[in-house]
């Protein structure tokens, strides 16, 4: 028997305090809920919880990230649906303007309200936004940079990359332009009544103009009218002039559209009726001053673009600077009192990816389609890019520095500035979301007018375009929205199931756990008396010192 080391007290102690650190952690796992408290718990399993637990909160913020996205769309569906009622309504007074029984006065007021519903719809296109992101203006589209041309569209289906092609020919109007002098003419008229035959004669002087200018062109024009009345032998003839201004009198029909011009008009009359003229006609008409002379050109470009000037005469026709050569001819070579002229498409050629001339990758099968400056080109598996030339683009054509061009265009599309929503945990688990601008110049009904001559049968053809437009960055939108609601569902599913995974790694299993908790309670009630029974043994050797 031993005092100073009480062996049994010293064992038993030891395996008290053990039990008292089990219980502790049992007690611990039962507070918490949590089988692994410490890295010590479990090595390995905290360090797959960890991960697991990083997976299930980016699951939970990608979920989240998905509803603001579905949130992003419904915003510009729901813009766009405004944008498609009003191309509707556009439309039908399209249908409106282009009845018979509409005065010009009366196509003006429609067209007010058509000028109306074309700025509403930039300004939803500018204003409609989401989180100060504005959705319809081209921002959430991807980037393409190019040379000489506007408004690049690219579909889905272009991939990025740098694109070329050279432009041929440029796209032009249907144009008819005055001569720099016209040939002196004589217009005779012929009177007859009961008696006599009165015979009148106009003699015009055209003015050669060092600086052409058309309103001084006709201000200098001098004409002297002869009467000659064959009632007498001799006849008698009455002089009267000279006089200045317009040589005769006459009509012009531009497109259809007829004015009547006075003898002896001025050059700011004649000018003015011409402007007001081309304007409701669909014509354009370059200012008075063009050193070129004065142009009347179609007011498209390309094939479709047409442009005719029916005069009363051909004397009027030169009374208006018009010269011979410009005037139509029959069959036979006579000279006819009118000008038809043609716009021209543009024309290309596309460099492809196998050729050794630049770097280009449009494909082999790529083709295109002009109508006027717009261009489309098209290839397999939905491959679209459209665009509009820069106005007399060409090669071998001067730009506004004097410039000859070489007519290269280099188209570099990227995938840049498309809206990415992250709708994963993990780097690079991203949906890209482009929404096309919806503004009157990308759909082309920016210029719709319906007072002037066929306004409203070309409107009616742009409208239909742009309706279609709109419908297909409506379709791609709702696209996009059922796939982030798959996408937001399948997030969800995947977080419950991770969280269940990490809760049988890291969850204290309270039924076990209370097993062990009872067990070890017990065991320290048993510690704590066997303790104190070990702690009596030394008394037993006093027994021998009595």
């Amino acid at each position: 028997m031993r005092i100073n080391n009480n062996m049994s007290a010293v064992i038993t102690n030891n395996k008290l305090l053990g039990n008292e650190n089990s219980l502790s952690a049992v007690m611990e796992k039962l507070s918490t809920g949590f089988n692994i408290n410490h890295a010590s718990d479990n090595p390995s399993g905290i360090a797959i919880a960890g991960k697991m637990q990083s997976q299930i909160n980016g699951l939970g913020q990608a979920s989240t990230n998905g509803s603001d996205g579905i949130s992003v769309l419904q915003t510009a569906e729901g813009a766009l649906n405004e944008v498609t009622e009003m191309i509707q309504r556009m439309r039908e007074l399209s249908v409106q303007a282009a009845n018979g029984t509409n005065s010009d006065s009366e196509r003006e007021e429609i067209q007010k309200e058509i000028s109306s519903l074309l700025e509403e719809i930039d300004r939803v296109a500018a204003s409609t936004e989401f989180n100060t992101i504005t959705l319809l203006d081209g921002s959430c589209d991807c980037r393409t940079y190019a040379n000489d041309v506007t408004r690049i569209s690219t579909s889905n289906n272009v991939p990025d990359g740098i694109y070329q092609l050279k432009v041929t020919a440029p796209a032009m109007k249907a144009t008819s332009t005055t001569a720099s002098s016209a040939a002196s003419y004589d217009v005779t008229e012929y009177f007859n009544n009961t008696y006599t035959r009165v015979e009148t004669t106009t003699h015009a002087t055209v003015p050669q103009l060092a600086n052409y200018n058309f309103k001084e062109f006709i201000d200098q024009t001098t004409w002297t009218k002869t009467v000659k009345d064959n009632k007498y032998n001799p006849p008698v003839e009455t002089v009267t002039g000279p006089e200045h201004g317009l040589g005769v009198s006459g009509s012009l029909q531009i497109n259809g559209y007829p004015v009547e011009f006075a003898q002896g008009s001025s050059g700011e009359m004649v000018y003015g009726m011409l402007r007001d003229a081309c304007e409701k006609g669909g014509a354009l008409i370059s200012d008075h001053d063009d050193p070129k002379g004065l142009s009347i050109q179609s007011y498209k470009y390309g094939s479709d673009a047409n442009l005719t000037l029916e005069f009363s005469s051909v004397e009027f026709a030169k009374a208006l600077g018009f010269s011979e050569s410009a005037l139509d001819k029959d069959e036979a070579g006579n000279v006819l009192p009118t000008i038809n002229s043609v716009g021209q498409d543009a024309k290309m050629v596309l460099y492809t990816e196998d050729d050794t001339v630049v770097k280009s990758q449009f494909g082999t099968q790529a083709t295109y389609v002009t109508d006027g400056r717009k261009v489309t080109i098209n290839d397999t598996k939905g491959f679209e890019m459209s665009f509009m030339l820069n106005d007399g683009f060409a090669a071998g054509q001067k730009d506004k520095n004097g410039e000859v061009s070489d007519g290269i265009i280099k188209f570099n599309v990227t995938d840049i500035g498309s809206m990415a929503l992250q709708i994963g945990a993990n780097e690079g688990q991203q949906m890209k979301v482009r929404i096309s601008a919806v503004t009157t110049q990308f759909m082309y009904i920016d210029d719709v007018d319906v007072t002037r001559r066929n306004g409203p049968e070309d409107a009616m053809d742009r409208l239909d375009d742009a309706l279609s437009y709109v419908t297909g960055v409506r379709s791609q939108l709702g696209a996009y929205e059922n796939r982030l609601d798959h996408t937001t569902k399948s997030l969800d599913t995947t977080e419950e199931n991770m969280t269940s995974a990490i809760s049988r790694i890291e969850d204290a299993d309270m039924a076990t756990t209370m097993v062990e908790y009872t067990k070890l309670n017990v065991l320290e009630q048993a510690g704590v008396s066997a303790l104190a029974q070990a702690n009596e043994l030394p008394q037993l050797a006093l027994q021998l010192l009595q």
